[in-house]
């Protein structure tokens, strides 16, 4: 397993947890809060573009 660095947790209505990570390799990591183990990867710049998307309402539509 990589050496991640987990940021805290984000937490919406719930058990919603996810958490972000990176590692020095220039990756990016998204898990669900007590499952860090299994996580999604990419680069830290999709992990950029992925947050900065949701946040102009991209996935507004899965809400």
């Amino acid at each position: 397993m990589p050496d991640i660095i987990w940021e805290d947790p984000l937490c919406g209505e719930g058990n919603s947890c996810f958490r972000l990570g990176t590692d020095a390799d220039g990756n990016g990591y998204i898990a669900t809060l007590g499952a860090e183990d299994r996580y999604v990867t990419d680069s830290i710049d999709a992990l950029r573009n992925l947050i900065r998307d949701i946040k102009a309402g991209k996935a507004d539509h899965l809400l």
